[in-house]
């Protein structure tokens, strides 16, 4: 059975929108690592790493003393060949450890739904492919941004507000600075948290998640796209494995 490493920081971070899709095609084994689960010391018998987000920063190994271990793994995972989906803190943690920079952002929060626009090296990209070359929404909720990726590192999508929104490190690491996990409950939580956040870049937070369970059913699409693509990049690695090891 195809195993997938799932890497959840905290109770309201889960993989929401993907579980059921992921599940249809892989074992996927939930570490907490905030509630004491170990991570594993080598990714052996793990076929594809997903690491979602959380509301610490990819540097705040006081705050969350895990990170370390989690941004080692990434960079195994990009050493190794096994695919990795970085979702917010995922992608920020990938950028921190791969040489990359990621700051509080410049303007503040990011909070609600944006435009995410592939760019021309989204083109033949495995996951990417899988989604609306014209743009697509994305539902934002994050504090730090990437300011500049890691070397070697592939821009696919930006965005209006913070523009790295999508890259690939190596052949099989993908990192999106958007949610497409979260669901709407989860999301409305955030949103109540952040509130003055969001004030304070001159919006509500109730329009803020009215507008995300408006796009539910759109959400939900591409949150299965992305799921299944990824999915598709796993069988792949484990085929060029096979023919690796016979050879």
């Amino acid at each position: 059975m195809t195993t997938i490493l799932v890497v959840q920081h905290q109770d309201d971070g889960g993989l929401g929108r993907l579980r059921p899709h992921l599940e249809a095609g892989a074992d996927v084994d939930t570490r907490r690592p905030d509630q004491g689960d170990p991570l594993p010391e080598t990714l052996d018998g793990v076929d594809g790493v997903v690491v979602l987000g959380a509301s610490v920063a990819a540097w705040e190994d006081e705050r969350a003393p895990w990170l370390p271990r989690t941004r080692a793994l990434v960079i195994e995972a990009v050493d190794e060949g096994v695919p990795l989906l970085g979702i917010c803190l995922g992608a920020q943690l990938l950028a921190h450890a791969a040489g990359g920079r990621v700051e509080p952002g410049a303007v503040g929060i990011e909070a609600g739904l944006s435009t995410i626009r592939p760019t021309p090296a989204a083109d033949g990209d495995p996951l990417m492919d899988a989604l609306p070359a014209g743009g697509y929404p994305g539902p934002q909720g994050h504090h730090d941004s990437i300011t500049e990726l890691p070397p070697g590192a592939v821009l696919l999508a930006t965005g209006d507000i913070y523009q790295h929104q999508v890259y690939r490190l190596g052949d099989v690491a993908w990192a999106v600075q958007y949610h497409p996990e979260v669901t709407a409950d989860d999301f409305e939580g955030w949103m109540r948290e952040d509130a003055d956040a969001v004030a304070a870049v001159g919006r509500d937070a109730a329009d803020v998640v009215r507008e995300v369970r408006a796009a539910d059913a759109e959400l939900e699409e591409l949150a299965r796209a992305h799921a299944e693509a990824f999915l598709r990049a796993v069988a792949r690695a484990q085929r060029d494995d096979a023919v690796r090891a016979v050879g």
